[in-house]
């Protein structure tokens, strides 16, 4: 890309110059035609000189002729290339720019595709309080059910928050892995948000447990 940018560069460049060549030939002509009477008039004190005074003439001449080209002629075209350099530069870094953009556009099309995979079917009869509460009948038990409490909310985007805040009785951690390993297994997106556990004091070897459990899905 690169190269392109140069090639185009060097391409405008060749056809500016074409471009201006007939206007400084025009400009160089009229230049020379009203300098003429001048040099005319130059030269014939100059004709006078002795050679040591000429020969200092014309090295004035040249660094004249040299201070003139550096100053009107190099430093134009050095600042031309220079600003060329840094348009080149800046287009490269707009290059990179987009590759940047194009990665992170692709990482948000994975993660949007993800989250749809994780969302639960569109169906208005649907009930998360329903579903966790069958899994939570097989294990740890209905009568380890202190509360279950559905807790659902819109989201912005046509989302839709299914929620169910519960709470388990006197479980032990084995009971505790059950629970969690078969909300995970069921056929829906069920995460569990909050979990928090409490040692019971009357027996060190069971549990209260608070849980929060989510799904995602379209709002109908």
């Amino acid at each position: 890309m690169l190269g392109k940018m140069r090639k185009a560069a060097r391409e405008r460049m060749r056809a500016i110059s074409a471009r201006l060549a007939p206007v400084f030939g025009a400009a160089g002509a009229r230049l020379r035609a009203a300098l003429a009477p001048a040099l005319a008039a130059a030269h014939a004190p100059y004709q006078k000189l002795e050679a040591r005074e000429r020969l200092l003439v014309q090295i004035a001449g040249v660094i004249l002729a040299l201070f003139v080209a550096f100053n009107f002629v190099v430093l134009p075209i050095q600042g031309a290339i220079g600003g060329l350099g840094d348009r080149i530069q800046a287009r490269r870094q707009d290059a990179v720019d987009v590759a940047h953009l194009m990665r992170a556009y692709q990482r948000l099309h994975v993660d949007l595709a993800t989250m749809r995979s994780r969302t639960v079917a569109e169906s208005g009869d649907f009930s998360l309080f329903s579903v966790v509460e069958q899994a939570l009948t097989r294990a740890p038990g209905k009568d380890k059910i202190g509360s279950i409490t559905p807790a659902d909310k819109t989201l912005p985007g046509g989302m839709k928050q299914y929620a169910v805040e519960l709470k388990l009785n006197g479980v032990s951690l084995t009971q505790v892995v059950d629970t969690l390993h078969g909300l995970g297994a069921m056929n829906v997106p069920v995460t569990v948000s909050t979990l928090h556990i409490a040692r019971r004091s009357q027996d060190p070897h069971t549990f209260d447990v608070e849980m929060t459990c989510v799904a995602l899905g379209r709002s109908g």
